[in-house]
């Protein structure tokens, strides 16, 4: 049978409207949410929530594990942090998220852990190896970093009671537009500073080793 062009260009339209309605549906759009962490969607996996935040974890040496079975290193890694990384969704950082001068877990879910493996001078003061939490009270012009003995504990209102140091460092502004806040360690030639970046905001904490 032979089709005409007008035939063919109508059949071209509806196909063309068709995957579209198909592309729109298959698209889920979620709306910014005010706080720093969304709650997990439980839809998708039935033994555990998938977190909208994910987990994750830095070392010093960097990729230290990496390392270690590569049998690159044989000492055991100087300091570790791990935490939980929200991301923006289309939010300003300040104020949609955070607020100058409220507590912050510098992550999200459960409060970000530092380990150290050895005692460590952090930003002029002497640490002692063990488990700690980190949280943030951020500033226009410095972040003030708190170490805190409130292990295994969750969100943003940390034991003040418990603080064992407080680091105040200055942020600075950068041309990035980081989506997901991140913790890593960038080597130096005494130790490590641990950059804490999120969206164009930078800040770093320096240990000593």
């Amino acid at each position: 049978m032979k089709i005409t062009a007008p035939v063919f260009l109508l059949c071209f339209f509806l196909l063309a409207c068709n995957n579209k309605k198909e592309e729109k549906s298959a698209v889920t759009l979620t709306k910014p949410d005010t706080a720093a962490s969304v709650k997990p969607d439980i839809s998708i996996n039935s033994y555990a929530p998938v977190d909208i935040s994910p987990m994750d974890m830095s070392y010093f040496p960097v990729d230290y594990p990496k390392l270690k079975m590569a049998k690159s290193v044989t000492t055991p890694p100087q300091a570790r942090v791990v935490y939980s990384r929200p991301h923006l969704q289309g939010r300003e950082l300040f104020h949609d998220v955070l607020k100058y001068g409220e507590p912050w877990r510098l992550g999200a879910n459960e409060a970000t852990e530092l380990d150290l493996y050895a005692d460590a001078n952090i930003n002029g003061k002497q640490i002692k190896a063990g488990r700690y939490i980190l949280y943030c009270i951020p500033g226009a012009d410095n972040w003030n970093i708190v170490l805190n003995s409130n292990i295994d504990s969750w969100g943003l209102e940390p034991d003040t009671s418990k603080d064992l140091a407080h680091f105040i460092i200055p942020i600075q502004k950068t041309k990035n537009n980081i989506e997901f806040f991140t913790m890593v360690f960038q080597q130096t030639t005494t130790g490590a500073d641990l950059i804490m970046a999120w969206d164009n905001v930078e800040a770093k904490l320096p240990f000593t080793f």
